[in-house]
């Protein structure tokens, strides 16, 4: 299987489990605790990329911190606008994000992680 990373927030229950999907499935994969280590605007990017779709997916603009930012969903309108948010504001990423090679989900729920490993 191609490189698999996951973007982890341990105090996540959906990240908890996305996890121990991959760890059941016998998947080593490289966990990033992104709070400690944000992503750069490269890595971003790249995340965009594999999951696809909205880019607003990636950014939890129902977190109160969304608000109390003075973000709007319409920052989240454009690749740009998500990219600036999550460079600012790390804590806002959807979590979690499981890439495998070139392509990615959001696990929220953790099974979408099965998506990648079939």
């Amino acid at each position: 299987m191609a490189d698999v990373t996951i973007f982890h927030n341990p105090a996540c229950s959906k990240s908890r489990g996305a996890l121990a999907i991959l760890e059941e499935n016998g998947v080593e994969a490289t966990v990033v605790r992104y709070l400690d280590a944000p992503p750069d605007r490269a890595t971003l990017e790249r995340i965009l990329d594999a999951i696809g779709g909205d880019p607003a997916a990636l950014v939890r603009t129902g977190d109160a911190r969304f608000a109390e930012a003075g973000y709007a969903k319409a920052d989240t309108a454009t690749r740009e606008g998500v990219l600036a948010i999550l460079l600012a504001e790390p804590r806002l990423m959807e979590r979690p994000v499981v890439l495998v090679g070139d392509r990615g989900v959001i696990g929220r729920p953790p099974e979408k992680v099965h998506d990648l490993l079939g």
